[in-house]
């Protein structure tokens, strides 16, 4: 498996400068590059190594190996920019909102420089990297959790908050996961960060009032435009992000831990687009919107391969209104955010909770299950069945029915 670890450069002031000067050149070719890409569409590595190589390595001075790296640098960022719109586009259309287009793409004077094994290599304690003077050699730190036995593959030089850092793209032995016979579901939220089927909820009360506190500070701040006023912003940029961040780095963990210690896939609900497709009323905009949700269900990702737990990803439509209890859905089992009471047998439990064990049922069944409607007296198949043979029919009735 591929993970993305981050160390810490530590360099003298004339080996900032070279890095610095090696920076500047290497986004200017990238600048130089982007307007062909994007006015002839051609976004494939070879395509632009063919149009531009000879052209940027003369006019920008830099090596073969960095010549090409900042050719890839300008067609993935294409590709990548491309897929994401075409993601935001497909939910989009469906809510018959404009679509967005693909613009120039232009890269900033200290962005990130991608390095491969022959432009940096990674010593025990020490990084010789690549730079216009030539190769100098950086004493690096680690976080305790590097792994020992690891590959390097992409690296990425990037100054942030006055520092240099790599992104190292490191690849470690996969561990297999055994085929679990029960899953611990998990349900995401905007006022519960994530609910287990075992009843276990993570509140988003901390984060919410971190993020109350930073919003009143920043709107202070922004409105007093004074110097000091701005180097304060300065100083607290990210620190609502990195908050976010640690908490649901915890959250992932002690999700895997449960799951691992009983033996248990995870199951989580596809909520891809989420975002773009739902409203909420203006008080809650920004809310809704920094909800972390996806950077969440990633840490679990890959912390699961880490750790051999299988993670499955379900359809999340209707877990709400699903009664875990006899498989009843109707949009009235859900009077509130946190209650549930069934229409048809009455089962009462935290929303959330019933939202989970149904997320933990439909991903440990093998085969299509029907619903039982109080509308029809029957059961009814649901195409989601048949298109994910692992999912609960999920077909809501047309009327509300009584009990």
């Amino acid at each position: 498996m591929q993970s993305v670890t981050k160390l810490r450069l530590f360099a003298s002031p004339d080996e900032r400068r070279m890095l610095f000067a090696t920076m500047e050149r290497y986004n200017a070719a990238c600048n130089a590059v982007s307007p062909v890409a994007f006015s002839e569409r051609e976004f494939s590595n070879i395509g632009l190594q063919k149009r531009l190589y000879r052209h940027v390595r003369e006019t920008f001075g830099l090596s073969a190996q960095m010549t090409l790296l900042a050719i890839r640098k300008v067609a993935g960022s294409y590709r990548s920019t491309r897929e994401a719109i075409k993601e935001q586009n497909k939910v989009l259309a469906a809510l018959s909102k404009p679509r967005k287009s693909l613009t120039e793409l232009s890269f900033q004077e200290h962005g990130a420089i991608c390095y491969d094994a022959r432009v940096l290599s990674l010593g025990q304690n020490r990084v010789s990297i690549w730079t216009l003077d030539g190769r100098i050699k950086l004493r690096y730190s680690k976080p305790a959790y590097f792994p020992a036995v690891a590959t390097i593959k992409q690296t990425d030089l990037v100054y942030q908050d006055g520092a240099f850092w790599l992104y190292a793209t490191v690849e470690t032995p996969d561990v297999e996961p055994a085929e679990p016979s029960e899953y611990l579901g998990v349900d995401l939220g905007v006022v519960n960060i994530a609910t287990t089927s075992d009843g276990t909820t993570f509140s988003s009360e901390a984060t919410e009032m971190v993020r109350q506190r930073y919003g009143r500070l920043r709107g202070v701040l922004q409105k007093t435009g004074t110097r000091s006023a701005k180097r304060r912003l300065r100083k607290i940029a990210g620190r609502e992000r990195r908050f976010k961040i640690d908490t649901n780095h915890v959250i992932s963990k002690q999700i895997i831990c449960a799951a691992q210690g009983t033996k248990r896939g995870i199951a989580l609900e596809d909520l891809k687009g989420i975002l773009l497709r739902t409203t909420v009323m203006k008080g809650q905009r920004e809310r809704h919107h920094k909800w972390a949700f996806h950077q969440l269900r990633t840490f679990i990702e890959y912390k699961a391969r880490r750790a051999g737990v299988r993670v499955q990803v379900i359809s999340g439509a209707y877990t709400s209104q699903q009664c875990s209890a006899c498989r009843f859905v109707h949009p009235g089992n859900r009077p509130n955010q946190a209650a549930f009471r069934c229409l048809a047998c009455g089962h009462t439990e935290n929303a959330d909770i019933n939202a989970a064990k149904n997320i933990a049922a439909r991903a440990a069944v093998n085969r299509p299950i029907a619903v039982c409607s109080l509308d029809t007296g029957g059961e009814v198949e649901s195409q989601a069945c048949k298109e994910h043979g692992a999912t609960y029919g999920i077909m809501p009735p047309t009327s509300v029915g009584g009990s």
